[in-house]
């Protein structure tokens, strides 16, 4: 089965561009994206990090960390991050994880857990499930996953805005519609019923249907 939201988010330790680290240590109260590809010095994924380094700020501001993760060994990590530089203006500003015994990979259920061997001795087209996003909660548990194909540039605009609905609804008892954005109206959970919803919104709120109760974002 592979994981889901609702899992907990395997702990692993790991080597990464920023050090050693324990994954549930390092995520501490933090939410967390970790984010994979299939190999380094890859063009697809070139444009990713870049983008990723530059919004940084705003993953820092909602309290995400970001992480990444590539089958490559740490020496192709830098190499790669200098590419990165001079390519899209900004090198990675966040650990990228050099997981080169597969180990994480299969954790996360993006490769079989019999691969093995060089990492280095593989093409990215081997590697190609090694395209996902996965969002953490602070309670370790996985929020939202996102899977892309190599030759589709991941929307990180997106996930930020999936992370502000997931930290809104995890503290108001409310849903968001489709589109939504900071600011937009929200939907009244399902599980509040009319009578306490009265008693959060005296000012009572908009209902096209029974089911459909719509007030101002809290």
């Amino acid at each position: 089965m592979a994981l889901t939201i609702g899992d907990t988010a395997p702990d692993f330790t790991a080597q990464t561009t920023d050090g050693p680290i324990d994954f549930h240590e390092w995520i501490g109260d933090s939410w967390a994206v970790l984010f994979s590809h299939p190999r380094d010095f890859t063009p697809v994924c070139t444009t990713e990090l870049g983008y990723m380094a530059r919004i940084k700020p705003d993953f820092d501001s909602r309290n995400v960390k970001i992480i990444g993760i590539s089958v490559d060994p740490m020496d192709n990590h830098e190499q790669w991050a200098k590419d990165i530089e001079e390519t899209q203006g900004t090198a990675p500003n966040y650990p990228m994880i050099a997981d080169t015994d597969f180990k994480v990979a299969k954790l996360y259920e993006m490769l079989p857990h019999d691969v093995e061997g060089d990492p280095t001795a593989r093409t990215p087209a081997q590697n190609s499930t090694l395209r996902n996003v996965f969002v953490i909660g602070p309670d370790k548990k996985i929020k939202l996953v996102l899977v892309y194909p190599m030759t589709t540039g991941r929307n990180f605009d997106e996930v930020l805005r999936v992370i502000d609905s997931l930290q809104l609804t995890a503290n108001h008892q409310v849903a968001t519609p489709a589109q939504w954005k900071q600011g937009d109206n929200v939907i009244i959970a399902g599980s509040v019923s009319d009578e306490q919803a009265r008693a959060k919104y005296p000012d009572g709120w908009e209902a096209p249907r029974p089911y459909l109760r719509i007030v101002p974002s809290p």
